[in-house]
């Protein structure tokens, strides 16, 4: 994972937050940056767990590393 600073009115109009994450890609002569949706965002609340890790996206990367080797 890299760092990258964005100019503050671009991360207010694209509604980025400190820490969020986003996908970069080129089209020609531009640089496009989307923001993505954390999948802890996207699944938050369909499982009912006592204690969620503190970072859920880094704790299914690892899981998922596990179980695939």
């Amino acid at each position: 994972m890299r760092r990258i600073l964005i100019p503050k009115k671009v991360r207010e109009r694209a509604e980025l937050k400190s820490g969020s994450y986003v996908k970069i890609r080129a089209k020609e002569k531009e640089v496009i940056i989307e923001p993505l949706e954390p999948v802890s965002e996207k699944y938050f609340g369909i499982y009912k767990i006592a204690k969620w890790p503190e970072d859920l996206d880094e704790f299914i990367v690892d899981v998922m590393r596990r179980w695939q080797s």
